[in-house]
């Protein structure tokens, strides 16, 4: 059985992409050796946006924090795009209402 889900995360998973010619992953999966560090600088600011926000808090609240405009949808939704890939990755959870936290 467990064999059987670990196949199923591997399919699940990201595919990495090519740069160079080397297989990298730009936005890593979190773990226990994997630092915050190791994101791109723009990701790493949402991070600390999302910490930043008086408890959990919706995209819109991060793009106040992070300066975009937020009175333009096409401004926020690539803000909402990273934030979602975020939380696919392990890095921050998303709330059944729809706001963001960071994991603990």
């Amino acid at each position: 059985m467990s064999e059987q889900l670990a196949d199923e995360r591997a399919s699940a998973a990201p595919a990495p992409g090519q740069v160079g010619g080397r297989t990298v992953m730009l936005i890593p999966h979190r773990a226990p050796d994997v630092e915050e560090s190791m994101l791109p600088p723009d990701y790493q600011r949402i991070l600390a946006a999302v910490r930043q926000a008086a408890g959990p808090g919706m995209a819109r609240q991060v793009g106040e924090i992070l300066g975009v405009d937020i009175s333009v949808r096409a401004k926020l939704e690539p803000l909402r795009a990273k934030l979602v890939r975020l939380v696919d990755r392990g890095w921050l959870r998303k709330l059944p209402d729809g706001r963001f936290t960071t994991r603990l």
